[in-house]
């Protein structure tokens, strides 16, 4: 069965709203066995969602229409549908006494406008909306069919996880899709594409490279007949994709490098803390946005200015004048500062030039130094980045995080 998206909105086309739901679903047919093989952006004009509508039932078995469900005249999907599909529009009195019954609670005027959301295509199958007024609906004809959806995130969510799923379970029919996704750090794409070409040939499970920055994902796909046979295949071959790139696998489907790291730490009783200077409190960000980081991670401190360096963290004043702000020895006595001021066992220092201004031939933008202070060892890894200025400072934190999970690894 193939399936087409056909998202509803001119703050969508202008750039205004970033089009996340198209994502969520995507990540979703594959459970179902469904191909999804074409997506669609259109704005809130009948003629050109119509024209949409069409093209999508051209070449797609099933559609999802994502907005246009509510109340107001530049809400178009339901009239759309309707006339795409050749179907009348058809009052739903339930659904109507349902919302006035909730306006006169919440003490709200009444409108005629608010009937809008009563009407439905003939024969369509509601789909229930916990938190909206306006219900979403499924309709078929013949062997296609479109499914609307509303467009606010506290509606569409709850909404696929709950009436959308129960919905496309009963269409499932034939192979499954199963996917899993193993995810790298400390390798670039290039030397882990290398590490398995070959596997990037197959056919059934297939291997994907995904690119990001300070991490590389690699999506293992398999179609059959069941869930099981699915995930059959694709055993063994995550096993030698894991065989090929060792300890650079971090983990596997929605793990995050921060939730690895913080779990070493935890499992070996071990604190952090951490000292940033271009990353502006990015790795404390990504520590504490794991519930539970408390557990391990102590704090942070953001040394933009070298008096901040010197005076909270004791920097060597010489060691600045000399070496630079940007160097081995200044991450290196970052690290540990950090530890000595908040009596965490593993300090992490992060100094560099994200750009992009600020590079010279001996320093250049995308220069960066992590330092690493533990009980037993000491190290500074030294980067050489490329990309903007928000790549540089996503990569260095991927990269500081990344310098922790190896070093926790082993000896610390």
């Amino acid at each position: 069965m193939t399936v087409e998206i056909v998202s509803i909105g001119t703050e969508l086309l202008m750039g205004q709203t970033v089009d996340t739901h198209a994502a969520t679903l995507g990540q979703l047919f594959p459970e179902f066995g469904i191909v999804h093989r074409h997506r669609q952006t259109v704005g809130d004009n009948k003629g050109r969602i119509l024209d949409a509508l069409r093209l999508a039932l051209s070449r797609s078995d099933w559609l999802i229409t994502i907005g246009g469900l509510g109340p107001t005249e530049d809400d178009l999907t339901r009239e759309c549908v309707a006339e795409a599909l050749d179907l009348p529009l058809h009052l739903h009195s339930d659904v109507e006494a349902a919302l006035r019954q909730r306006f006169a609670q919440r003490k709200a005027p009444w409108t005629d406008s608010q009937a809008r959301q009563a009407l439905f295509p003939r024969d369509a199958a509601l789909l229930e909306n916990p938190n909206g007024t306006a219900p979403g609906f499924a309709v078929r004809k013949g062997e296609q069919g479109i499914i609307s959806l509303p467009g606010p995130r506290n509606e569409f969510v709850p909404m696929v996880e709950g009436p959308l799923r129960e919905f496309l379970a009963g269409l499932r029919t034939g192979e499954v899709f199963v996917s899993r996704t193993l995810r790298v750090a400390g390798m670039g794409e290039s030397l882990a594409e290398e590490r398995i070409r070959d596997l990037l040939h197959l056919v059934n499970p297939t291997v994907a490279p995904y690119a990001q920055p300070g991490e590389v994902q690699f999506r293992i796909t398999a179609r059959a007949e069941s869930t099981e046979e699915a995930r059959a295949l694709i055993a063994p071959v995550e096993s030698e994709v894991r065989r090929r790139l060792g300890e650079a696998v971090f983990g596997a489907d929605s793990d995050t490098l921060e939730q690895t790291v913080l779990e070493l730490l935890r499992r070996r009783g071990l604190t952090l803390a951490v000292a940033e200077s271009c990353t502006g409190g990015g790795l404390a960000y990504r520590l504490t946005s794991v519930p539970g980081s408390s557990e391990v991670f102590l704090g942070g401190v953001v040394s933009y200015a070298n008096e901040v360096k010197v005076g909270v963290l004791g920097v060597e004043a010489d060691v600045l004048t000399r070496e630079g702000a940007v160097s081995e020895l200044v991450a290196r006595q970052m690290a540990q500062g950090v530890r000595r001021l908040t009596g965490a066992d593993i300090g992490v220092g992060i100094t560099g030039i994200a750009g992009p201004g600020g590079g010279s031939p001996e320093k250049p933008v995308g220069l960066v130094y992590v330092g690493f202070s533990g009980p037993l060892k000491e190290s500074v890894e030294e980067l050489r980045l490329s990309g903007s200025r928000e790549t540089i400072r996503l990569r260095s934190i991927s990269a500081a995080l990344d310098l922790i999970r190896r070093n926790v690894g082993g000896a610390v």
